[in-house]
């Protein structure tokens, strides 16, 4: 791997920890439910950009599957947590 790849990816994955503290820091301090279930669903993308990052670092396709399944619980679970907020039940 070139050293300009290698030091990219490290600016790169700094600047996800960066945006994951920021968005855990909404999850916590949010000032409506609203703004919590947007910042968690942002720091579900920066996991699945993390792992796909990773997973060009070490060039394997382990990673490029957990970032679909990151994708994919991420994606249910915003959707669940949205449904609950706009009608108070998950299930009907």
């Amino acid at each position: 791997m070139s050293p300009l790849l290698s030091g990219v990816i490290t600016l790169t994955l700094s600047a996800y920890g960066v945006a994951a503290l920021l968005a855990l820091w909404r999850v916590l301090r949010g000032p409506a439910a609203q703004d919590r279930v947007l910042a968690l669903d942002l720091i579900y993308a920066i996991g699945m950009l993390t792992a796909l990052v990773v997973g060009i670092r070490y060039a394997s396709s382990m990673y490029f599957e957990a970032a679909l399944l990151i994708a994919l619980f991420g994606f249910v679970s915003s959707a669940a947590m949205a449904k609950f907020l706009l009608r108070g039940e998950v299930i009907e």
